[in-house]
């Protein structure tokens, strides 16, 4: 009995089952899970004189992600200091006016572009700040607010920054470009379909408030103020609106590069952060503000990523994961084990509502993997399809953003998701349809 318990898939399953029990029931905090549990499971292995080797290698892999993520959030934190967003903001505010298609619109189109930055928090705040005054005074449903707001955030997050993607890249150890550009077609015809459902939201509602004319904010002679916390003096100081198109076009630069594959990601977002920081903050001791201001969030992706390689590595290392996936192939029927990429995509989107992404790409994404590549699917294309239930997955209970969100809304959160859970599920299935289509998700192996 004690010899079937330590073999390698039984203790893999179980340290799987144990890490996932731990932080889905908040026992520990993920960092720490992902350190803590392997190196027991790896002991009881029998790898212990070889798990530092272990440790290390599976580090090493997470590495680059690591090093591109840390100065994608300083650079973008410091676009949102320097107020590359202010102007879009309060031209999208003065454009919409009051009617409801073009509010619905613009909201869509306010959270696509917040969302660049790849936090949920930041977008929620912005977003909300600006337009929930608007939807009061014209008496629009906040729920569409809310889920107009969470399905763009959800698919800007697959940009190579965010953390669903660095996740998914990280826990089979493919390049994160590999994972990120193929899906590139399919995230686009997405905001399309989430610009499609902003303009059925504003249709009904022009409907159900008998709005008759457009009238814009010029025209009333009443402009908005879209961002009340942009009066605060500290955020004054440290604004520049003098450097807004040199930021715009070095974004615009920046993004392009990405996509063009100029130079590695860590290369492009280290130079690009480089000379933000130079240009916009050149006193030392105001670079040195900025670093600090933000040094929480960089930490705290920074921390999450190598402890992702620490727990991937000694799953690896010690064969648990390939014991797993000979497992799980022995009991895949043959007929299904081709189709893997499409199931994964489309369980992707429960398995990411009840559980947080941590559980999900660091503890169930890598057993899918090592199962598909024996059917020859390639890692890369289960990353990929792993992405596809992130609409669904800003609607979980689990995520702190949606309570935010609703609480600035001033809405119940189950109302917000049987308001928006549809909508959700129907963007998953546009962008899984675009995927198979275009080759970034094979429909058979």
């Amino acid at each position: 009995m004690i010899d079937l318990l330590l073999q390698p898939a039984v203790l893999g399953l179980a340290m799987v089952l144990t890490f996932m029990i731990l932080i889905m029931t908040k026992r520990m905090s993920a960092i720490a899970a992902l350190l803590v549990v392997p190196i027991v499971f790896g002991l009881l292995a029998g790898a212990g004189p070889n798990l530092g080797e272990m440790i290390l290698k599976g580090v090493g892999q997470v590495a680059p992600t690591a090093l591109m993520l840390s100065f994608a959030v300083l650079y973008f934190a410091i676009m949102m200091d320097a107020g590359l967003f202010d102007p879009l903001v309060n031209k999208v505010l003065a454009i919409v006016g009051e009617d409801p298609m073009r509010i619905s619109l613009g909201t869509a189109i306010l959270a696509m572009l917040v969302s660049i930055d790849g936090d949920g928090t930041t977008t929620a705040l912005i977003v909300i700040t600006a337009f929930l005054p608007v939807y009061r005074r014209v008496g629009m449903n906040p729920l569409i607010l809310a889920t107009l707001l969470g399905l763009s955030n959800s698919l800007m997050n697959y940009v190579p920054w965010g953390g669903p993607s660095a996740r998914a890249a990280a826990a089979v150890h493919v390049d994160l470009a590999d994972v990120v550009g193929p899906l590139l077609p399919a995230m686009g015809v997405g905001l399309l379909g989430v610009l499609g459902l902003a303009w059925l939201f504003g249709r009904s509602e022009r409907k159900r408030l008998s709005f008759a004319g457009v009238v814009t904010t010029a025209e009333r002679g009443a402009p908005i103020t879209a961002l009340p916390l942009a009066l605060d003096a500290e955020r004054a100081a440290i604004r520049r609106p003098k450097l807004f198109w040199f930021n715009l076009v070095l974004t615009v630069g920046l993004i392009l590069g990405m996509i063009l594959g100029l130079a590695p990601l860590p290369v492009l977002m280290m130079g690009a952060f480089a000379v933000a920081a130079t240009v916009n903050y050149p006193r030392i001791s105001d670079q040195k503000a900025r670093l600090a201001a933000h040094a929480d969030n960089v930490v705290n992706v920074v921390v999450l990523l190598f402890a992702a390689g620490a727990f991937t590595g000694i799953l690896n290392g010690a064969g648990m994961s390939n014991a797993m996936a000979n497992a799980a192939l022995a009991v895949i029927p043959p007929q299904i084990g081709p189709l893997l990429a499409p199931i994964t995509a489309l369980i992707s989107m429960p398995l990411t509502f009840v559980m947080s992404n941590d559980a999900y790409y660091f503890g169930v994404v890598p057993v899918i993997a090592n199962a598909a590549a024996g059917f020859g699917i390639e890692p890369a294309a289960i990353a990929r399809a792993s992405l596809i239930g992130q609409p669904v997955h800003s609607m979980s209970p689990l995520l702190a953003p949606i309570y935010l969100a609703c609480g600035l809304l001033g809405v119940d959160v189950a109302d917000a998701q049987r308001f928006a859970l549809k909508w959700a599920v129907l963007i998953c299935l546009l962008v899984l349809g675009v995927a198979m289509l275009t080759g970034a998700i094979p429909v058979v192996a």
